[in-house]
């Protein structure tokens, strides 16, 4: 098949196949590409949306990006079902299979040693919001975050601490004092999980969000 590769993740060899009925970007299924210890999930897609031009183009359009970013995570969530991917940013494109190839081989060392780090693991998301405009209300809230964050944390392998989430983009009430991703093995995550519920009505005017369970992006060493 012609066109560019688009590359949503690296994995170690898995024995368990995706869904037949799986597509991802361009509507695609998705295929695996293997080199040495390492499996790239790959996709064919067009030059006439991938290549550098049209992609810079694309990136400024918010409805194509979004539908590319959902099937992108369609492939991802179904890669974390089967096995600890190490997910690529998105609109990760090459030119051909030598080019990921060359990608892997050069990277092969910093791959193997991120996929032993997340083996059997998955990332949490936690966010707090505040809904009352009050200073007030804001400094307590910030100071309950801060207190869930190194509660959380001790129960977590890693964590990351994000920019706050912007309000008129991601269309959400209230004001984001808490972005964090947690780093918790599968086996662990029921117990993370009622953790998390149980902070849910700790404080009047706050909103506590979990999501999850994720490909461990924020632990991979991509850029988003």
């Amino acid at each position: 098949m012609s066109g560019l590769r688009y590359v949503y993740a690296v994995c170690r060899p898995f024995g368990t196949p995706l869904s037949a009925q799986l597509t991802g970007v361009a509507g695609v299924p998705p295929k695996q590409l293997t080199h040495h210890g390492l499996v790239a999930v790959v996709g064919h897609v067009p030059e006439g949306d991938f290549a550098e031009g049209p992609l810079r183009a694309h990136l400024e359009d918010l409805d194509w990006l979004g539908a590319t970013a959902r099937a992108h995570q369609n492939v991802i969530d179904a890669l974390t079902v089967v096995t600890s991917p190490l997910p690529l940013r998105l609109a990760t494109v090459f030119r051909d299979d030598s080019g990921v190839r060359t990608m892997m081989e050069q990277r092969e060392e910093t791959f193997l040693r991120t996929l032993d780090r997340l083996d059997g693991r998955v990332e949490w998301g936690v966010k707090v919001y505040v809904e009352s405009p009050e200073e007030e209300k804001w400094e307590q809230a910030g100071q309950f975050a801060r207190r869930l964050h190194e509660f959380l944390s001790g129960y977590a392998e890693d964590s990351r601490i994000h920019a706050p989430r912007n309000a008129t983009l991601s269309r959400e009430s209230g004001r984001n004092v808490l972005n964090a991703a947690y780093l918790v093995p599968r086996s662990e995550s029921e117990a993370f999980v009622e953790l998390v519920d149980r902070t849910k009505d700790g404080f009047p005017g706050l909103r506590v969000e979990l999501t999850g369970p994720w490909a461990a992006y924020s632990f991979s060493g991509e850029d988003p």
